[in-house]
């Protein structure tokens, strides 16, 4: 049932379902906080996310902008960050951000982009101190990541691009 309300929203991406999917299955089967103090030390930033009733989409988008700025990738990868959409659940609203990723240069200012989504799950249930939880995914990717737990790399921006563009040879021959 819940597949058939992900699928139903028209501008629902692939990636964005996906995160969704990922965080209900997880509230379902909650770990426990024994096994997340398990969980490895990445040495990556400690993502201080707001409070869940301070949410707003704007300290959403800035957050996530705070986020990506720790990223070690290159100067010249751009990108511009946009609140697309809020789904609700019975428990959840689900914040919906993109971040897409370019690397213009004078002579080519129009390139391949890739995206990363990001979702942002303010719970209508769990105490209003606590901070909203955060994922996102790189395009066409499965892997979902956990801000503070996934250390971020260029290659996965690159990889989008070139097979964007391997595929547009493709369907031109």
């Amino acid at each position: 049932m819940e597949e058939n309300r992900l699928s139903a929203n028209v501008n629902f991406t692939a990636e964005s379902a996906h995160l969704v999917k990922t965080l209900l299955y997880k509230h379902r089967h909650t770990i426990t906080t024994e096994q997340e103090e398990k969980c490895p030390d990445t040495g990556m930033r400690n993502v201080n996310w707001v409070a869940t009733k301070d949410f707003t989409v704007e300290l959403g988008k800035k957050q996530i902008g705070e986020y990506i700025q720790s990223w070690e990738v290159q100067p010249c990868w751009l990108y511009s960050l946009d609140f697309l959409y809020r789904t609700e659940e019975e428990h959840h609203t689900f914040y919906h951000y993109r971040a897409r990723f370019s690397t213009p240069t004078s002579r080519k200012p129009i390139q391949g982009t890739a995206s990363v989504y990001f979702v942002v799950d303010v719970s209508k249930v769990k105490a209003q101190t606590l901070p909203v939880e955060v994922l996102f995914v790189v395009e066409s990717n499965r892997l979902v990541h956990t801000p503070g737990r996934t250390r971020f790399r260029e290659k996965w921006l690159a990889d989008v691009i070139e097979s964007k563009a391997l595929l547009q040879k493709a369907v031109q021959l």
